[in-house]
């Protein structure tokens, strides 16, 4: 037996790859599902079941096309309803692998049909548990994401807090448990960077599996300081839930490389928005009008799924050369189907070609000190408000890269914006929306607060 966890950095996902004696089973695919393939292959195993935990939002998953090209039966626990055939689990279900057993515990909370996957070793000791999103390491899952009719999200969290204590905590402290997410994730709200860790642990540090706790501490704790959930999640729980494009179609729409001219013409005719995916120092420089700066550096997609409100809008990319299919596999992940094409050679080549660029203005935190001291300045820092209330320069407003599309209006032409975030990654995002909507005088600070607080900049 073996249990392979494939963790994915920029969607902070775990799936799970595992086999014995011949036969295998994924949980919580990507989508894409090639090298789930593979492994099975290089064990000389048939990969025989493709369990989800519940319909995610943050993803879209890769069950159907591994069902199909596999043969594998796709589960899912009590109560889901599926666009595809699907095998809806029973509460204590077991489904043999090879000599070991995964059994399903029914732990809704999360969402309704929620279910763990407890592994069962060949003498039926309880190995490990994959918990899905219902227990993460170090947090639960938020149960906001599935309010619908009278059910609230307090209705839910006392949901959560009965399959906590009544299916997971009952467990031995020695089995291993396995999230479908660490920190970085907008499922959860206080996640550790560990992957992964004995129940037992859990029960001592994990804030949600008190033995103390009381349900209504429990709903309390679990609802306070929830941020607004992305708005793509909705559509990913869709696709998900109804059925999605097969990614080796999404893949050849993507893969297409164009000329300049062939580049300028198709986003013209079709609409298309721009998506400049290299780092921010190289973006500032020079880029296309009007295009949208999100690096695949960062937390790529999430910010894709963030900030772009329509799935279904053409995209044409901007990326270094040998990294477009990366950024169409990357987009793909969270539902954003539509890239047609890319610009082949990359930025450089629109450059060579003579074709119109735009730049951001871009200083050093040093020189921004400099501009502070001469007078006040509009400043916005656009980091989340638990970030800007641990600290943030004086006299700076806070509107979050998260909302800015519904925060236009407080933004004003006729003034020098100086955006800064963290690091840097954010704020050129945010700089290149506003140079996107007509702001001309948009001054980036490179570094962010972190490296403004190495100048006398006044902090507050």
């Amino acid at each position: 037996m073996k249990i392979e966890q494939i963790y994915t950095g920029c969607l902070a996902q775990g799936a799970y790859f595992i086999f014995s004696n011949g036969e295998a089973a994924v949980i919580d695919p990507l989508r894409e599902v090639q090298p789930y393939i593979q492994k099975a292959e290089k064990v000389g195993a048939k990969i025989k079941y493709v369990f989800e935990t519940h319909f995610h939002a943050d993803f879209v998953s890769g069950h159907l096309d591994l069902s199909e090209k596999t043969g594998s039966e796709i589960v899912y626990g009590p109560g889901a309803k599926t666009g595809f055939k699907a095998h809806i689990a029973k509460d204590l279900e077991e489904f043999q692998i090879g000599e070991i057993i995964i059994q399903a515990l029914h732990t809704p909370g999360h969402t309704s049909e929620s279910t763990s996957y407890l592994l069962l070793d060949k003498n039926r000791k309880p190995t490990a548990l994959f918990s899905g999103d219902t227990l993460f390491i170090g947090d639960v899952g938020r149960p906001d994401l599935a309010q619908k009719g009278d059910l609230t999200m307090e209705d839910l969290a006392g949901i959560l807090y009965d399959s906590l204590r009544s299916k997971i905590m009952t467990l031995p402290d020695d089995v291993i448990v396995y999230p479908a997410h660490g920190a970085g994730s907008a499922c959860g709200k206080n996640m550790s960077k560990e992957t992964s860790d004995t129940l037992g642990n859990q029960k001592k540090f994990n804030y949600a599996l008190r033995a103390d706790m009381t349900k209504e501490e429990f709903i309390k704790e679990v609802t306070a300081g929830l941020p607004e959930p992305p708005q793509y999640f909705p559509e990913n729980v869709k696709m998900n839930q109804e059925g999605s494009e097969s990614i080796d179609d999404v893949m050849k729409r993507g893969d297409q490389a164009l000329s300049a001219e062939a580049f300028e013409a198709k986003a013209n005719n079709y609409g298309a928005l721009i998506l400049d995916t290299r780092n921010a120092s190289d973006f500032a420089k020079g880029f296309i009008p009007n295009s949208i700066n999100i690096g695949i550096d960062g937390g790529f997609a999430p910010w894709v799924g963030a900030l772009i409100p329509d799935l279904k809008q053409n995209l044409m990319i901007i990326a270094e050369p040998g990294q477009e299919e990366e950024v169409v596999k990357r987009l793909a992940r969270v539902g954003y189907d539509f890239a047609i094409g890319y610009l082949n050679g990359g930025f450089d080549v629109w450059e060579k070609a003579g074709k119109e660029i735009d730049a951001v203005t871009s200083i050093s935190a040093a020189e921004f000190a400099e501009h502070y001291k001469s007078g006040k300045l509009k400043v916005i820092d656009v980091r989340k408000p638990d970030e800007f209330e641990t600290g943030h320069i004086k006299g700076a407003e806070n509107l979050p890269l998260d909302n800015i599309n519904d925060l236009m209006e407080e933004f004003q032409k006729n003034e020098t914006l100086y955006i800064h975030c963290a690091g840097g990654y954010r704020s050129m995002i945010a700089s290149s929306i506003l140079k996107s909507r007509g702001f001309e005088d948009v001054v980036n600070i490179e570094g962010g607060f972190g490296a403004v607080l190495k100048t006398d900049v006044l902090v507050e």
